[in-house]
C-alpha cells in the first residue's frame, strides 16, 4: 500500500475588526480550523496548509491571515534586530526578491511601528546580503515575502502574512460612491444580524451595492474570494498549486442559485450607477433590483422583510441636520415598514437616539476608526399600518 501522507498542522492567527471577533470564531470552526480561541481583533487557531488556502479562500469576517514563525522577547531595544538577524530568512526569502513589514506595537519599549518595521527590515535585509551578497528589495504594494511583527509588552511574534493584500478587498469592487463600507464589515454586519438568507432584504442606502453584495455571496455560499486573483501565499516557496486549485474547487462546488429577493435604493444616481457596475461585475445584476429614491419616498419592496443599511454618517458624509436625518429614518420605518425587522449601523450615537424607536438590541462594533453601533429594531405591525411596539417618546441612553 502507498504510504499516506501525515498532514503537518501549525498555529494561524485571522484578524479582524473590532466586534466582529465572535462571528469569524464561528465563521473559522465551520470551515475546519481547529484549537479556536478569541484574541482582541483577532482569532487563533491551527490548521493544516489545506486549511489556510480554504480560511484565505472562504473566509468572509477576516482581514488576513498570519502564520506564526517565532516569538522571543525584548528587554531593551537592540533585541529587536539582533532576534530578527538571527532567524534564517533565505530559507523563505531568495535576495533578489522583495519584502514588506508590517508592524504593530502596544506597550513596548518602541513609540514608533515605523521604527520597529525599519529596524526588522535592516535585519533581514543585512542577513540575506551577508548570506548572498546581496540585498532583497522593499515593496510595500505587492511584496514576494510580507512579514508581521507584532510587540505587546516585552513579547514579539514574527509572523508571514498568507493573505498578502487585506481580505476586504474581494476584487468585485470596480465603482465606489463616497465613504464606501468595508467588504469585511459588511459581511460582518450580515452575520452579526442574523439574517437567514431567505427573508427579503432591502438597503434604502445601499450606496456602490457592497453589503447587498456580501448578502448575496452569503445567500449563494459563494467564497470570499470568489473574484479575487492574488494571495500571499502564491509566493511561497511551498506554493502548492494542486491543492489550492482543489481548495478552490471544492469551495466552489458549494454554490447555490440565488433564491432570496433582495433591494437597494439610494438618493444619489452615482452611487446607483456604482452599484449596478459592480453587480454586473458580479453576475448579480438579475438578482438585487436598485432604484434611485431617499428613503422617505421609499415603499416596502416587499411584503415583510429585513433590513440592513449603513447610513451616511456626520464624520464621512455630511447631512445638514443629522438630527432631523434620523428622525426621518423613525418615522419612515414606523409609518411604511410595519412587520419588517431592520438594522442600522452608526458612528453617530446621539443622534441615532432621535430614531424614536428602541432598539432590541445594540451592538459595538468599529467601522475603521470610528467606534459605533449596530442597532436592531423590531417593527412589529400596528394600527393604520404603523409600526408599533417599540416606539419611544424621547431619546434614551
Amino acid at each position: 500500500m502507498a504510504e499516506v501522507k501525515k498532514k503537518t498542522t501549525f498555529p494561524l492567527i485571522a484578524k479582524t475588526i473590532s466586534g466582529l471577533e465572535d462571528v469569524l470564531l464561528h465563521e473559522l470552526e465551520s470551515l475546519g480550523a481547529a484549537d479556536v480561541m478569541k484574541l482582541n481583533r483577532a482569532v487563533s487557531f491551527s490548521g493544516d496548509t489545506e486549511t489556510m488556502y480554504k480560511v484565505n479562500y472562504a473566509c468572509r469576517t477576516a482581514l488576513r491571515i498570519l502564520k506564526p514563525l517565532f516569538h522571543f522577547e525584548i528587554l531593551e531595544q537592540k533585541d529587536l534586530y539582533e532576534k530578527m538577524y538571527e532567524f534564517p530568512w533565505e530559507d523563505f526569502l531568495d535576495a533578489d526578491h522583495s519584502l514588506a513589514i508590517d508592524a504593530v506595537i502596544s506597550y513596548t519599549v518602541f513609540t514608533n511601528s515605523q521604527f520597529v518595521a525599519q529596524k526588522s527590515k535592516d535585519a533581514i535585509v543585512d542577513r540575506l546580503r551577508d548570506k548572498s551578497g546581496k540585498r532583497p528589495s522593499v515593496d510595500l504594494e505587492n511584496p514576494d515575502l510580507k512579514v508581521n511583527v507584532h510587540l505587546f509588552k516585552d513579547s514579539c511574534t514574527v509572523a508571514l502574512d498568507s493573505s498578502g493584500q487585506s481580505l476586504h478587498r474581494r476584487g468585485y469592487r470596480k465603482s465606489t460612491g463616497p465613504a464606501p463600507i468595508n467588504e469585511v464589515l459588511a459581511a460582518g454586519l450580515v452575520k452579526l444580524s442574523e439574517w437567514d438568507t431567505m427573508t427579503p432584504l432591502f438597503d434604502p442606502m445601499c450606496g456602490s451595492g457592497t453589503l447587498l453584495i456580501e448578502a448575496a455571496m452569503l445567500a449563494k455560499n459563494m467564497p470570499a474570494g470568489f473574484f479575487r486573483e492574488e494571495w500571499g501565499f502564491m509566493k511561497w516557496r511551498d506554493y502548492d498549486e494542486a491543492l489550492w486549485e482543489k481548495v478552490k474547487e471544492d469551495s466552489n462546488a458549494g454554490i447555490k442559485e440565488m433564491k432570496v429577493k433582495m433591494h437597494g435604493a439610494d438618493r444619489s444616481d452615482r452611487a446607483i450607477d456604482s452599484a449596478r457596475e459592480n453587480l454586473r461585475f458580479t453576475s448579480l445584476y438579475d438578482d438585487i433590483s436598485l432604484e434611485i429614491k431617499t428613503f422617505e419616498d421609499s415603499h416596502p419592496p416587499f411584503e415583510k422583510g429585513f433590513i440592513i443599511s449603513n447610513p451616511p454618517y456626520d464624520e464621512r458624509l455630511q447631512i445638514e441636520d443629522s438630527l432631523v436625518f434620523y428622525k426621518m429614518i423613525g418615522d419612515t420605518l414606523k409609518r411604511k415598514f410595519a412587520g419588517y425587522t431592520a438594522w442600522f449601523i452608526s458612528s453617530d450615537l446621539e443622534s441615532i437616539k432621535f430614531i424614536g424607536l428602541r432598539p432590541s438590541r445594540r451592538i459595538p462594533v468599529f467601522n475603521g476608526p470610528l467606534e459605533c453601533r449596530f442597532l436592531k429594531f423590531d417593527l412589529f405591525a400596528g394600527k393604520k399600518g404603523y409600526a408599533g411596539g417599540n416606539s419611544i417618546s424621547a431619546p434614551s441612553s
